[in-house]
């Protein structure tokens, strides 16, 4: 569970799960019941004392040899009932029945863990389900329409999309898809930052490229944006409008050039995203806080609060009780609220609208800021445990092994069109997506584009398409597919089947962890683990063997196996090729 989410989701998670399709999950429960009833009987019969039982959890061990679950029960039990562990362990099996958990074996190992063993029968229900439920198989409705809201990328409109923007396009459209896919009703946002010193600056530069095209000698700020975009875009308005505003006033000729060029960018970051596989609902203007009031008004309401005071002209938030140094500046001297005072306001706004989660993608150099948006939100009497920061690292691009330098300043850099040019959307969305946000990721341009096992995402898709190709082989020669509920799935009994089987069956679970964790890498790791059993299992067993029942059965499981990757590939916007 996401340390951020507070006791409102906690809650949810406990009450609205099992309503879910998650097999695995009903397994676990049942086992922790009779777990837990067994030492109830223990205490029954006088061999055990305790109150109420302390919270324990039924585990997947690390070691294959140590069974499919292992239960701490025995330990968290010891200091209340003043017995060694392995002692407590012993007397809860004496008393555990085992009628309808597919428990098949018991063991004590360790310090007191309950290793527990199935019978690999309780898969035979596991196919049916995956086929009935098809492309809804995975989802649930943990989330219960709650209202969350992901802002992502959200880059100033200065320029094309790089590489960073890039990354965070990618985290935020698959974790949208992923509180979608667990029953949230989902947001995505971009918050236009169309106000400030950065678009000040952008004038500037706008202008002065203007001048220079026009053949008049002017010095290039030096805050200016450099990038050769900005140079096309002046030479688009010149097109336009010619020389009409070179005699034209400072702020009227500023003002043309930045709604123009705004514009133009704007069109380019939708397009690009589009491009992208990634769509928003709602694009939000910075610049419409400070024209509707809600900036000026939200620092009214703080300072009268006492949350706001005033020192050197300038306003300050109190972010740690008073420590100057620490807290944020509001308003500066000259007047000009910050970028944080609308970041305040944009927040307010978001929780007006009654987001019951709201989910910012943010760079890593962003992190000094979450605490203090977070004090803000609860000054605003706010639960700030309903807001969550996701910090993603930067991205170092790679090319025949040596790093392409990128600036936005100096216009050298990659941008998203460039890299999707080069990659492909699949390469580039998996690769975003498959290191966790808080990890630096270096992109390899060369292996992106390889079509070997190296390339996680060839790996993935190939994996597909060879399932396909199965299924059409199959038909092809004349082989009838017999739904998996009709099939004799207990001939399913080699290794490699049953690992199969299971990694299908953990899928559901996969999806709430990676949802509620905000970490869509999970995803990308299952992915790639469920490609390797496949893999496996494909060159350990025929499939299109002449024995019918046992084709049928396997048949139904490469089925399975398709449904579930399509599935996870679709979540992270990646397509499943049926050939390649």
């Amino acid at each position: 569970m996401n340390p951020g989410v507070g006791s409102w989701l906690v809650c949810l998670l406990n009450t609205r799960s099992g309503s879910a399709l998650r097999i695995v999950e009903k397994l676990r429960t049942k086992i922790i019941q009779e777990i837990a009833a067994a030492a109830q009987r223990a205490k029954e019969a006088g061999e055990l004392d305790f109150g109420q039982l302390p919270h324990f959890v039924l585990e997947v061990p690390r070691e294959k040899s140590h069974g499919d679950y292992a239960a701490n029960i025995a330990m968290t039990l010891t200091k209340v009932v003043k017995k060694p562990p392995r002692l407590i362990a012993e007397i809860i099996l004496k008393h555990l029945r085992v009628e309808g958990t597919w428990i098949k074996d018991t063991e004590i190992a360790g310090p007191g863990f309950i290793n527990l063993t199935l019978d690999p029968g309780w898969l035979v229900e596991l196919l049916p389900k995956v086929e009935e439920a098809d492309r809804n198989y995975g989802t649930s409705d943990l989330g219960a329409g709650k209202k969350a809201q992901v802002e992502f990328v959200s880059a100033n409109p200065t320029g094309l999309l790089h590489m960073g923007n890039a990354r965070g396009a990618a985290l935020g459209d698959s974790i949208a898809s992923l509180l979608a896919a667990v029953g949230f009703a989902v947001t995505r946002e971009y918050f236009i930052n169309d106000a400030g010193n950065q678009i000040d600056n952008f004038a500037k530069s706008l202008e002065a490229r203007y001048f220079q095209q026009l053949g008049n000698d002017v010095p290039f700020p030096e805050h200016g944006y450099h990038g050769e975009d900005v140079t096309e875009t002046v030479k688009g308005f010149i097109a336009k409008v010619g020389d009409k505003y070179l005699t034209a006033g400072e702020a009227l000729r500023r003002e043309m050039l930045v709604d123009y060029a705004l514009k133009e960018k704007l069109s380019l970051i939708r397009a690009s995203l589009s491009n992208f596989g990634v769509t928003y609902d709602q694009w939000f203007s910075e610049q419409s806080l400070h024209d509707s009031g809600r900036v000026s008004k939200v620092i009214t309401k703080l300072k009268e609060q006492g949350h706001i005071y005033e020192n050197e002209g300038a306003l300050w938030f109190k972010t740690t009780g008073g420590n100057e140094d620490k807290d944020e500046v509001v308003v500066r001297s000259n007047g000009t609220p910050t970028y944080f005072a609308a970041d305040i306001a944009y927040h307010q706004e978001k929780f007006e609208r009654g987001f019951d989660w709201v989910i910012n993608i943010w760079g890593a150099d962003h992190h000094g800021h979450v605490a203090r948006l977070k004090g803000a939100v609860t000054a605003l009497g706010y639960d700030s445990n309903k807001l969550d920061v996701v910090l993603m690292q930067l991205v170092r691009l790679f090319q025949g092994g040596e790093i392409v330098r990128m600036s936005k300043r100096t216009g050298q850099y990659i941008t998203l069109d460039e890299l999707v040019e080069e990659v492909g959307q699949d390469a580039a969305r998996y690769f975003f997506v498959m290191r966790n946000a808080d990890s630096h990721l270096d992109f390899d341009l060369d292996l992106a584009k390889s079509q070997s096992s190296d390339n996680p995402v060839f790996y993935v898709q190939y994996a597909h398409a060879r399932i396909c190709s199965i299924l059409r082989q199959g038909q092809e020669r004349g082989h009838e597919t017999v739904p998996a509920a009709n099939c004799k799935l207990a001939l399913l009994q080699e290794p490699s089947e049953l690992e199969l089987l299971k990694k299908i069956a953990d899928y559901p679970e996969e999806i709430v962890q990676a949802a509620m964790n905000l970490e869509p890498y999970r995803m990308a790791r299952y992915a790639h683990e469920l490609a390797s059993l496949f893999h496996s299992f494909y060159n350990s067993c025929r499939v299109l063997t002449d024995e019918q029942e046992l084709r049928e059965s396997r048949l139904a499981l490469v089925n399975g196996t398709r449904i579930t990757l399509r599935n996870m590939l679709e979540l992270l916007g990646v397509t499943a090729p049926e050939r390649m």
